[in-house]
């Protein structure tokens, strides 16, 4: 069997290293394993790889493939390899959701009590050497705790269910909204309910955290109107997808100063542009989509590729399944 390993781009971290293809190449010596730098060493490789191991395959290069029968991703999100003519074929697509939702759940939990404690405003005072003890306090807007927080989980998968477990262990108070209400509700969750309901639930919510994938209904989920409904002092965390937020009507709503503040894992366009009205807030922590990496990402996501690889030549069924019609 030939396997394309095509894991590389313009950030260091997201590349897979080498001693990853190293481990698989051990693993499985009866297969040949062809590592690709480049979309030209992609375009080469894919022509004859019975499976994938890549983030992104063009539409292009899905033409070319001859035997292609598998893909997996080392990301949870698959949305850029939704072509029509991939989901309409019998390649299996499987994805790695799962391997980073405690470290996203434990990013949000972060990037939560900086905003319910004001850090950005203090760290930036610190720069001047500023003792800022009464502006903190002058704001209008208390300092608070996790403890009674009202949390609004926008998704309930791996990531929201881990997000959810961390801030009832703090005490918080957790709402989920997802597409199946009536699927059994994981621990730390104390009510879910149907995506037609989020307008209803936002007025309560003290936070509102987006950890939906993106598909055709939920992009720009949250816009104008999402906005205008969420509660005064009210905190906006995106830990999904940049698209499913508008960031020009988030960036108005927070010019008004109705919500205490956002935190921004995500963007409609990455990286975010120098001339974002978002990059000069204290109210908005702005991280360049790290909440999903921490210290062993690669040896898991290769483990659970191994996993499936295995899986997939003794003909089990495989782990992380895409449904690619519904979009994860």
């Amino acid at each position: 069997m030939r396997l394309l390993v095509a894991i590389y781009g313009d950030v260091a971290a997201w590349c897979i290293p080498d001693p990853e293809v190293d481990a698989l190449r051990r693993g499985f010596p009866e297969h040949e394993f062809v590592r690709a730098d480049t979309d030209e060493e992609t375009d080469a490789g894919i022509v004859d790889a019975d499976g994938a191991f890549s983030p992104r395959i063009t539409a292009a290069q899905f033409a070319a493939a001859r035997r292609l029968k598998w893909i997996h991703s080392p990301a949870a999100g698959i949305g850029s390899m939704l072509f029509p003519a991939l989901v309409e074929s019998p390649v299996l697509m499987t994805n790695s959701r799962g391997i980073s939702a405690r470290a996203i759940a434990e990013h949000t939990i972060g990037v939560t009590v900086a905003l319910f404690r004001k850090l950005p405003l203090a760290l930036n005072r610190q720069r001047t050497r500023t003792w800022a003890q009464n502006e903190l306090f002058a704001e209008g807007r208390s300092i608070r705790t996790l403890r009674g927080a009202r949390v609004l989980l926008v998704g309930l998968g791996a990531i929201g269910t881990a997000t959810a477990q961390l801030f009832a262990a703090f005490g918080a108070h957790v709402t989920a909204i997802r597409r199946r209400p009536t699927a059994p509700s994981p621990g730390g969750v104390d009510r879910v309910l149907s995506a037609d309901r989020l307008l209803e639930a936002l007025p309560s919510a003290d936070v509102v955290i987006i950890a939906a994938p993106q598909t055709a209904e939920t992009v720009r989920l949250i816009g104008a109107e999402e906005l205008g409904a969420m509660k005064q002092d009210a905190i906006l965390v995106n830990v999904s997808r940049g698209k499913l937020v508008d960031e020009a009507a988030l960036a108005a709503a927070l010019e008004t100063g109705r919500l205490r503040g956002a935190a921004l894992d995500v963007f409609e366009h990455e990286p975010l542009s120098p001339d974002s009205p978002l990059w000069d807030r204290d109210d908005v922590i702005i991280t360049p989509h790290v909440a999903g990496f921490y210290d062993t990402y690669w040896p898991d996501a290769r483990q659970l590729f191994a996993d499936n690889l295995r899986r997939f030549i003794a003909g089990e069924p495989l782990r992380n399944v895409v449904d690619k019609k519904a979009g994860y």
